[in-house]
């Protein structure tokens, strides 16, 4: 082991970092227009609204405490039933949905270091009541969905992508996020790396709570061909790229 490579990659993972910044120029201080929180929507897109909180009183029939306690990993999903539109819309919100908007900012139902949400939610739809086999992306401030596009052998390549993890196209649903650093880069510059790693867990340990309320199962992915994933989505792997995977069944 390369011990001065590995306390080089440490120190990303340290606050020691933040101390020989100058906040001061980052792009926020500098007067830059803060980065959109989400990608823009072409005219000609296929938008699809989702069902709202107010439809999911009959969902989850779990206390937190008890999903807490339950949620495990699940790699094996044989059921064949849909997921109806209301689950997938139900996990979509407790993942990255906005739960209020206020003149200046805009909270949600997942933290994020210095509420700047540096991610986008992909999903791969296999088996989802109403949705054809596609992948789409989640609009969170709008609350629904936009076909991003559709894909032949859609499981292989996800599977490949996957570094063959076949599990990972045997769901319902599997759950694609993507980083987009500006985003938080624009106020932390260089100390971005860890802020957007730590938000990476807060999402998908949302998704494992919300998953087990009622009743699926999912298995937070870290191992991927970033290449493979990236291409899959459209990605050009620098201002956008792949940082997490989750596939949901039952």
């Amino acid at each position: 082991m390369d011990r001065k490579l590995v306390n080089k990659q440490r120190f990303l993972l340290k606050t020691s970092v933040r101390k020989q910044l100058d906040l001061s120029l980052s792009d926020q201080n500098k007067g830059v227009p803060m980065p959109e929180l989400e990608k823009m929507v072409k005219d000609s897109d296929t938008i699809i609204p989702l069902m709202t909180t107010e439809d999911f009183s009959d969902l989850a029939n779990i206390s937190v405490l008890d999903a807490l306690l339950k949620r495990e990993t699940k790699r094996k999903y044989s059921s064949k039933e849909p997921m109806s539109f209301k689950e997938l819309s139900f996990l979509l919100y407790f993942t990255q949905g906005v739960r209020l908007k206020q003149k200046d900012r805009v909270l949600r139902t997942v933290p994020s270091a210095g509420n700047r949400h540096p991610f986008d939610t992909y999903i791969a739809v296999f088996n989802v009541e109403g949705l054809e086999k596609a992948i789409y992306r989640y609009l969170p401030l709008s609350h629904s969905l936009v076909l991003h596009k559709k894909v032949d052998d859609l499981e292989d390549k996800l599977n490949n992508g996957c570094n063959k993890q076949i599990f990972v196209s045997r769901g319902a649903v599997t759950f694609i996020w993507v980083a987009v650093p500006y985003r938080s880069e624009w106020r932390y510059m260089s100390f971005a790396p860890k802020s957007i790693i730590q938000d990476s867990g807060h999402l998908c340990q949302n998704l494992y709570i919300a998953c087990e309320g009622i009743g699926y199962g999912t298995c937070a992915i870290g191992a991927y061909d970033q290449e493979l994933m990236d291409d899959l989505l459209g990605l050009d792997g620098e201002d956008e790229f792949t940082i997490y995977i989750a596939p949901v069944g039952k």
